[in-house]
């Protein structure tokens, strides 16, 4: 009886521990949900901004839940932890240092070479309607036609 106690508490607690972390998930979850749905017709920008600041904590209190207890990693020795800590905070940090990088490169490229256009930035124009008041018929009706009158 004292061995099934012992691996329960390191093991991950059995099924009360993995229910009480399911019904956490699913108040965090719903909480999201009714902050994202309270924000659809919100016009305060700073209010906004405070909702998805508390999405984005709540996701991360959720991540949490889901990493130390289904994953395992809340019993495992820190050493373990720190393994997967580390690489992950610093590919968060590669990707924010490479958007940002990015990012000031096609401004400088925008600024200073005089012969790049950025493609987004060239207006397209439309395309009028067939002349002597036809209307513009799309491309698949006049192969039709072209394919019937051979």
């Amino acid at each position: 009886m004292e061995h099934t106690v012992a691996h329960e508490e390191h093991g991950g607690g059995g099924k009360k521990e993995i229910i009480r972390v399911t019904i956490i998930l699913s108040v965090l979850t719903i909480v999201e949900l009714i902050i994202g749905f309270w924000m659809i017709g919100m016009e305060s920008e700073g209010l906004r901004h405070f909702c998805k600041g508390a999405i984005i904590i709540l996701m991360m209190a959720k991540a949490f839940y889901i990493v130390a207890y289904f994953m395992h990693l809340k019993h495992e020795l820190k050493n373990m932890i720190m393994t997967i800590v580390v690489p992950l905070a610093l590919f968060i940090w590669f990707i924010i240092a490479f958007l940002y990088d990015g990012n000031s490169f096609r401004h400088l490229r925008n600024t200073y070479d005089p012969h790049f256009k950025e493609q987004s930035t060239i207006k397209v124009e439309k395309k009028e309607a067939a002349h002597h008041g036809e209307e513009a018929k799309p491309a698949e009706k006049k192969a039709e036609e072209k394919g019937s009158h051979h």
